[in-house]
């Protein structure tokens, strides 16, 4: 029996953080395999995840979504014949769909592979900044989930802890949800709130539904009506910031498909390059904090990398708006960088790095 576990969440919320504490604490000896969905073209995520000895896939090709759900699906066969793993773990891109997973998943699914859970990830201070600026893509991975955990919620004020739930319950009102700081709780504890069957259950009736409505609707009508997505950012000139900012980038895509919806590739730009330039923890720190000028920069969403050191380790950071992380770290093959968001400009990116 393998079951299936997938990690949704948007950009930077802490998908990898969690997986490392459940496979340290509450995955003890099974079988693992990890499949990471990286946006963009530089894989970073799994230099972190190699040491805990499990097998990863890495898929570049973009996100996740509906143009992939035949590869993935194909892809995760072969995983499955190949290792015959007790569980996999899917680590979907942070702008994917996590409708779109669970469909892709469903087609592997039989007496000897169950899906197990489908958790969304929170950070408890973006998400009403991410609701109203990428509500189709962030709305879909609150819809959609059997199990939401907050992440940094130590650092957050119960007045804004109290504020995501009420958003949260807004879009879920069924799903598991976890608001104690995961240093608090074991990862047992955890996987008990992500295993919880009707809360799963749920998810698939949903999904069922709305298949079967879209279906009906393809049949009946001309044109589709939007009415099971949150288009938010089609009803705003420029993008809401948690503090109060105006966004002036426009990264809405108004171009519809055949199933008319957005591929995150409408809407969010990845710039990745290799490079063997090297950094003081310093120098990174100036250019992350750089990267809240949106006006030079574009909106970034998510920046991380592994560069060496001009001293000692290597320099593992990551991003996302107002909070850099930069910590030493092993080496890798080569130097790295990843930035992800919306209207971004690569050629002032490249700059402020200096590759």
């Amino acid at each position: 029996m393998t079951k299936i576990d997938i990690f949704s969440g948007f950009l930077g919320a802490g998908k990898t953080t969690l997986i490392k504490k459940l496979i340290k604490e509450a995955y003890a000896g099974e079988k693992l395999v990890l499949i990471e969905n990286e946006f963009g073209e530089i894989g970073i995520d799994g230099g972190f995840l190699k040491d805990a000895g499990i097998e990863i896939t890495e898929m570049n090709s973009g996100c996740i979504c509906c143009s992939l759900v035949g590869d993935f699906t194909k892809a995760l066969g072969q995983v499955l014949e190949q290792f015959a793993p007790d569980r996999i773990l899917i680590e979907p891109s942070g702008v994917g769909k996590l409708s779109d997973v669970i469909r892709a998943v469903q087609g592997v699914a039989n007496e000897n592979v169950v899906l197990n859970g489908f958790t969304t990830v929170v950070d408890a201070n973006k998400c009403k900044m991410y609701l109203k600026n990428f509500g189709e893509f962030f709305g879909d991975q609150l819809e959609h989930a059997s199990a939401i955990i907050l992440s940094h919620t130590d650092n957050a004020s119960e007045e804004k802890i109290a504020r995501t739930v009420a958003l949260i319950r807004e879009k879920n009102a069924d799903a598991v949800l976890v608001t104690t700081p995961w240093d608090a709780l074991t990862g047992a504890q955890i996987l008990a709130a992500v295993e919880k069957r009707n809360t799963i259950e749920d998810v698939l009736a949903k999904l069922t539904a709305e298949t079967e409505h879209h279906h009906h609707d393809h049949h009946d009508h001309d044109h589709h009506d939007h009415d099971h997505h949150d288009h938010d950012h089609h009803e705003h000139d420029h993008h809401d910031h948690e503090h109060g900012e105006d966004c002036t980038c426009s990264c809405c895509c108004e171009h519809d498909h055949d199933h008319h919806h957005h591929h995150a590739d409408d809407v969010f730009v990845s710039w990745g390059v290799e490079t063997t330039k090297k950094y003081t923890a310093e120098e990174l720190a100036h250019i992350l904090e750089s990267l809240l000028a949106e006006s030079e920069y574009g909106m970034v969403l998510r920046a991380k990398g592994i560069v060496a050191a001009k001293e000692g380790d290597w320099l593992h950071f990551d991003y996302v708006p107002g909070e850099p992380d930069i910590r030493t770290g092993c080496a890798d093959v080569t130097g790295r960088l990843c930035v992800i968001g919306a209207g971004l400009k690569q050629d002032k990116l490249a700059e402020l790095f200096g590759v």
